[in-house]
């Protein structure tokens, strides 16, 4: 007998209230944290060195925050957005819980809401994920909406598998962080990067000086390390037919990483701990041999005690075009692409805003 099993769903799959525990369930271990590392060089040192985040209470290094946003956004695609046509909306991610090398972390997702469109042959599916250790602590939790074709999916099975997701975690706080971060802190004992919380000031603008190229090999084996299925991003044949590029596209949650890393030395090398992202989207695709530049703008920021500091910033991936050029042309980087009649940046690849706890100089 032959058999042909098909994953991901299509709109009259998705019913609201519907849990989807996702089957994959990967042990995160110190080779996997030193490829990631590698790939993305982010540079808050709480997630890149065991001696950093030791002095700070932690019992080791934590996994980095976007390598469990990657995680989870992969393990969806199993039951959410494997059919899905595009990624529209990041949403109210969080991490609110420390996950360490040799945390086996599972993920689950509830239906929030379904759409339709316009047009009448696609509609928007918004989904609720979180990412949990062995333990059951959420590490990551998010948001977000996909939009993929009207029907149902032939060839899956039809028994939706059950697992608890914590209602709590939809309404948890702004500043939520490991608890050692919310107390006194010792200072750094060796020399840091530029910026402290002090330096900040709303309505500063930070372009970016360093570029990232994205080659094809780094983004194809990232994407599988992370276990996204999507034929959009690995299956050449499959792009050439269906892929607006005819090519195969990088996976956003890369692209997201890449960006924020490549702004992390100005305005994260100080940081203690990523308190979260919201209102994320990718207003365009990234192809292998593009070039990544960012930019951010500080929207917010607010005293927290002796030691740290919020800092609300808006940070935008470009591609092949440095952010100061666009700027010095007059270019409208930081307003939301979706909406815009007119100045739209066909450069902008993703756009997010991030919330971080940072140092203050002592």
């Amino acid at each position: 007998m032959l058999h042909t099993i098909r994953y991901g769903r299509l709109f009259d799959d998705f019913v609201p209230g519907s849990i989807y525990a996702h089957p994959w369930e990967v042990t995160v271990d110190e080779g996997m944290l030193a490829f990631f590392a590698a790939s993305f060089q982010d540079a808050m040192p709480t997630y890149a060195s065991r001696r950093a985040a030791e002095e700070l209470g932690l019992r080791d290094r934590p996994v980095h925050p976007l390598l469990l946003l990657n995680l989870g956004l992969s393990f969806s695609v199993h039951d959410v957005s494997e059919q899905a046509i595009a990624h529209l909306a990041y949403m109210d991610v969080r991490f609110p819980n420390a996950c360490y090398p040799g945390d086996t972390v599972v993920a689950a997702s509830r239906v929030i809401a379904t759409r339709p469109v316009s047009t009448g042959d696609k509609g928007v599916v918004h989904v609720r994920t979180e990412v949990s250790n062995q333990d059951g602590e959420v590490v990551c939790s998010f948001e977000r909406k996909v939009l993929v074709r009207v029907g149902k999916v032939a060839g899956r099975a039809a028994i939706v598998p059950q697992s608890p997701v914590d209602e709590r975690a939809a309404v948890s706080p702004k500043l939520r962080a490991p608890a050692a971060l919310l107390g006194d802190l010792p200072a750094p004992r060796r020399a840091v990067f530029p910026t402290f919380w002090d330096d900040f000031e709303v309505g500063d603008v930070f372009a970016h000086e360093g570029g990232r190229t994205v080659s094809e090999a780094e983004h194809m084996q990232l994407t599988t390390l992370f276990r996204n299925s999507h034929p959009m991003h690995v299956d050449e044949r499959y792009c050439q037919k269906s892929s607006f590029a005819k090519t195969r596209v990088v996976f956003g949650g890369l692209v997201l990483a890449w960006v924020l890393s490549l702004s992390s030395r100005d305005t994260a090398g100080n940081a203690v701990w990523d308190l979260g992202l919201d209102d994320g989207a990718h207003p365009s695709g990234v192809l292998a041999g593009d070039t990544l530049y960012a930019a951010s703008s500080v929207v917010a920021k607010e005293e927290r005690g002796k030691d740290t500091g919020v800092v609300v910033l808006r940070v935008i991936g470009l591609k092949n075009t440095p952010a100061r050029i666009l700027l010095e042309r007059g270019a409208d980087l930081f307003s939301p692409e979706l909406g815009k009649t007119a100045g739209r940046v066909p450069e902008k690849a993703v756009e997010i805003t991030r919330t971080l706890l940072v140092r203050r100089r002592t």
